[in-house]
């Protein structure tokens, strides 16, 4: 980490970065099942084929996050992105079935490389002072992807088809990949000491590991369940598609609106990271319980305080994970922790979906919020517990 905050031109590569994994991963996503009728045969294609993006990233992003920490993080954000541009040019020139596999593979092969690679360089180009406002614009760029990627995605297949799509992520991936190898610095690998897999394993259970990790999990969790289930609650109401529409856009824009703020909150003292988490949580268990309240009202009530609690809780936690992370370690926590989300983006829409098969939707969004409000009851518990220590990166 530096002590001087790194130039905007130093980093708004890397906030590319992060708005090109979250298009690309959306992007496709919503557009799969229904524009690429000669590769998506079933229901069954088509799950494996969005499964193949977030498991490519489940088994590789910790994997490129040591080695980021072992070569650079640079070299492999520059890798990372060519390679995604390289995966979007195959299908896109080739078009077929088999190629749509391989080129989704690819592209969250690459995802894995780049995306904790950019997080770690946020923590390195900037001194800790400044991480709340660093990973807070990270956040907030990485939420506008997510939000433009069904909609601009389903905008260039309407116009050119699914290979348009993933000739913009090439062009796109490319670019990013020019501009950062221009403007990102070179940040050599720091020396560090032999780490034994158990080392390893202590340090990965950690409370100040395992906490802003387990936050980030949550929201996530949250976040695809509003996603993907608050449009299900609005056609059950019989509302129509410009309202649910409406729905996940008002949690999307409250997640990309929030973070730079409690960003720049934690930065200024205002905010604290045990504080802020805690209170992420508590706000996004009540937008879900409000998801399970009939009608329009609960529905945009529920998106908004899910968009506002994971938008407080995302900048927060990989503030408090660089804090206390060794900068010569920093690409392998970040893989772990984006490990960790991965997991809650694939957990919470499951189990959702399997008490909502044998109940209702309803008491899908209650267990969810009671689990996520159990955490933020531990949280409030464990900030009390060590109100008179300080943490990490906070000491002048």
């Amino acid at each position: 980490m530096t002590a001087r905050p790194a130039s905007a031109r130093q980093m708004w590569p890397l906030y590319a970065a992060g708005f090109t994994t979250a298009f690309g991963a959306h992007g496709i996503a919503a557009n799969l099942g229904g524009h690429a009728a000669g590769a998506v045969t079933s229901l069954l294609v088509l799950g494996g084929l969005l499964a193949l993006y977030d498991g490519a990233e489940v088994l590789l992003k910790p994997l490129f996050g040591t080695l980021a920490d072992r070569v650079g993080a640079r070299p492999v954000l520059l890798g990372g992105l060519t390679a995604f541009a390289a995966a979007s040019a195959l299908y896109a020139v080739a078009d077929s079935p088999g190629w749509l596999w391989a080129a989704r593979l690819g592209q969250g092969a690459a995802a894995s490389a780049f995306s904790p690679s950019a997080s770690a360089l946020v923590a390195r180009l900037n001194p800790a002072a400044k991480h709340g406002r660093a990973f807070g614009s990270y956040g907030f760029y990485k939420s506008i992807g997510y939000t433009l990627g069904p909609l601009l995605g389903g905008v260039l297949v309407w116009a050119g088809g699914l290979r348009l799509l993933f000739v913009v992520l090439a062009v796109l991936g490319g670019a990013v990949a020019v501009w950062a190898a221009v403007a990102v610095p070179v940040v050599p690998p720091l020396p560090k000491a032999r780490q034994t897999v158990l080392d390893l394993a202590r340090r990965l259970a950690d409370p100040a590991f395992l906490a802003p990790t387990s936050a980030l999990a949550a929201a996530t969790a949250a976040l695809s369940v509003g996603v993907g289930f608050l449009p299900v609650s609005g056609r059950a109401a019989g509302l129509g598609t410009i309202a649910t529409g409406a729905a996940v856009s008002v949690l999307a824009a409250c997640a990309a609106v929030v973070q730079p703020r409690a960003g720049r909150a934690l930065d200024d003292g205002r905010l604290t990271t045990r504080g802020g988490l805690a209170m992420g949580l508590l706000v996004t268990a009540g937008g879900l319980a409000c998801a399970m309240l009939p009608g329009l009202a609960g529905i945009l009530v529920g998106a908004a305080l899910i968009g506002v609690g994971t938008g407080l809780i995302t900048p927060l936690g990989f503030a408090a994970l660089a804090a206390s992370t060794p900068a010569e370690r920093l690409g392998q926590t970040m893989g772990a922790a984006e490990l960790g989300r991965e997991l809650g983006d694939a957990g919470g829409p499951l189990l959702v979906a399997v008490v909502a098969s044998f109940a209702t939707l309803t008491y899908g969004f209650g267990v969810l919020a009671a689990l996520i409000g159990i955490g933020a009851v531990v949280a409030f518990v464990r900030r009390r517990a060590m109100s008179a220590v300080p943490e990490p990166g906070t000491e002048k």
